[in-house]
């Protein structure tokens, strides 16, 4: 199971050209001995010479057709073998937590046509972004390139579950630097996508957890930015905190403690509700989750001032 500390896990070669620029002798279509005149079939026919020429160099043509299938097939199944290569490699670093590495790796590729590399480049960009010695300047433009690879992936695969999860995650994150009124609008993209996540792969943890972080966040909307959702739109998007906490709990039950942020956010969200007991149970697992990442550190240190905050007022 893909860990998801920096929010989630993510050379077709075409045919027709070959068989557009010469078509087999007699082929419909083809300029074979149908296609001649009757003095030139007569003409043809009447030198055995140029017959035998002829049957022989159609032998070594499709000889030379064949071995040219041959290589054709041996390229794409290379090309497959390589890309498979790639991804191994890429989620070996990824799961080391090599961020630069990965980024520098998939960047080198950032022209494939390749959805599963694409998402992945996604990913790295975005990861890269969220490092805490990356300038502003230099996350704003890491941001729109992930969305960009995002979006590609999903041009070239529109059933891969990852892409449709890091087009919306990428969305979300370009959202911050588009101001409220496109946040919101996005918020409806957003949902549809890890809806459509989940659809295509129940089994994703995190596309659950991202659903229910995106309940979260309506739910708690300040009233502000909900007064400014009523005047922009008829129907602006709201959630409760127990649509959240069934997204939370959904993705534990595929995957148990597979992010430390999934954690965290069971226990503020019972926090929300009062249920401090069951507050406790979740924060302290947030707490004592063991730390991979900055991410995780963040979430360790959250947990614990959230557990005293509360521990004190009784």
């Amino acid at each position: 199971m893909e860990r998801v500390a920096r929010l989630g896990r993510f050379l077709p070669l075409g045919r027709g050209s070959v068989w557009g620029r010469r078509l087999p002798v007699g082929a419909p279509g083809s300029r074979g001995l149908g296609g001649l005149g009757r003095r030139r079939a007569s003409q043809v026919i009447g030198n055995q010479g140029t017959v035998k020429r002829g049957l022989l160099f159609s032998a070594l043509s499709y000889l030379g057709f064949e071995t040219y299938q041959v290589i054709s097939q041996a390229a794409v199944v290379h090309a497959a073998v390589k890309v498979e290569e790639i991804l191994e490699q890429a989620d070996y670093l990824y799961e080391s937590g090599d961020t630069e590495k990965l980024y520098q790796l998939l960047t080198s590729f950032r022209e494939s046509d390749d959805a599963e590399l694409l998402w992945r480049l996604a990913r790295a960009s975005r990861d890269i972004a969220q490092l805490s010695r990356t300038s502003e300047e230099e996350k704003k433009r890491l941001v729109y390139e992930a969305l960009e690879y995002a979006k590609r992936a999903l041009e070239k695969n529109d059933s891969n579950f990852a892409a449709h999860k890091w087009y919306a995650i990428c969305i979300s994150d370009v959202g911050d630097y588009e101001g409220i009124k496109v946040k919101i609008a996005n918020a409806y993209v957003i949902k549809e996508h890890f809806q459509k996540a989940i659809e295509l792969n129940p089994k994703d943890a995190t596309s659950i957890h991202l659903m229910g972080i995106w309940c979260f966040t309506f739910a708690e909307m300040p009233w502000y930015q909900r007064n400014i959702a009523k005047m922009l739109f008829a129907t602006p998007p709201t959630s409760t905190y127990e649509e959240a906490l069934n997204y939370f709990h959904k993705a534990e039950q595929v995957d148990p403690n597979f992010y430390s942020k999934n954690l965290l956010l069971l226990g503020k969200t019972y926090l929300k509700l009062q249920n401090k007991k069951l507050a406790a149970f979740w924060l302290m697992k947030a707490k004592d989750y063991p730390a991979h990442t900055e991410e995780d550190k963040q979430i360790q240190t959250e947990a614990a001032q959230l557990l005293t905050s509360f521990s004190d007022k009784n």
